[in-house]
Parts: structure tokens; C-alpha cells; sequence
């Protein structure tokens, strides 16, 4: 039981910590540096996006470590023994690991080519689209988060 109680608390800790991080991303630190000149914003991303996307990574090693940890350990059945609420969660989850994998093999590495090599234009494209794509994760993280913190309810 202390197992699967652990394995839970790391599950909901790495969740909020990537999706709070694209939360604050988005919605607080993406509005306030509009304000700035498009090289300084740029620069700005090019030393805050190594520092998250670090976080990003051991998030999504903790949440798929933890998530089939929970199924295994907490749920009769193993792997096909959570509800619908488990199921929509581990599809969300997968469809947001791919986009992110995504977006840091494509997108992130031509934005650190084009900042590195001076190309300021072609580093706002990039940065665009690692935009759109947070912006997919975060409704997708936010709606995951909702899914499983009310799943089990919706069984009564």
C-alpha cells in the first residue's frame, strides 16, 4: 500500500510541475515579455526553455514510471484493471509525451540553431511553433489533470 500511496504522490507531483510550468509559460511569463523587443524575448526563451524542458523530461520519466506503477500496484487486474478515467489518461498522456518529444527534437532544436546563428526571424518561427504546441499540451494537461482527479467519481 505505502508503495502505490508513493507511486501516486509522484504521479500528481510530476503532472503539476509540467503542467504548471506550461501553465505559467503561457499564461503569465509569454503576456508579460510581449512587451519587450522581439531579440530580447527570444533570448529570454533561449535561456528559460533549457532550464523547463529539463524538468519536462524527468516529469515525463516520473509520470510514466508512476502511472503504470499505480496500475500495477494499486488497481486488481494490473494493467487493464483501472476505469475509462485510466484509459482517457494514459491516451492523453501519450498523445502529450509525442507532441513534446516533438517539439523538443524539431521545433526547440531549430530555435537554438537559428538564435545560436544569429538568424533572429527564423528563431520567432520556431518559438512560435513550441507556442502552439504548449498551448495543445496545456489544454491537453489540464483536461488529464481533471480526468484524474474526479475518474473515480464518475462510477457513483
Amino acid at each position: 500500500m505505502l508503495a502505490f500511496a508513493l507511486s501516486l504522490a509522484f504521479h500528481t507531483v510530476a503532472a503539476v510541475i509540467w503542467v504548471g510550468g506550461m501553465f505559467f509559460a503561457h499564461m503569465v511569463l509569454r503576456p508579460a515579455v510581449l512587451e519587450m523587443p522581439p531579440p530580447e524575448r527570444l533570448a529570454l526563451w533561449r535561456r528559460v526553455f533549457p532550464r523547463f524542458f529539463r524538468w519536462v523530461w524527468l516529469a515525463i520519466l516520473t509520470l510514466l514510471g508512476t502511472g503504470y506503477g499505480v496500475l500495477l500496484l494499486g488497481y486488481r487486474g494490473g494493467l487493464g484493471g483501472g476505469g475509462l478515467h485510466i484509459d482517457i489518461m494514459q491516451v492523453t498522456g501519450l498523445i502529450m509525451v509525442s507532441l513534446y518529444v516533438y517539439l523538443f527534437v524539431a521545433p526547440w532544436q531549430s530555435f537554438k540553431r537559428a538564435f545560436d546563428g544569429g538568424d533572429m526571424p527564423k528563431a520567432g518561427k520556431n518559438q512560435a511553433r513550441i507556442r502552439r504546441i504548449v498551448t495543445i499540451n496545456l489544454v491537453l494537461g489540464l483536461f488529464t489533470a481533471a480526468i484524474g482527479a474526479t475518474g473515480m467519481l464518475w462510477a457513483y
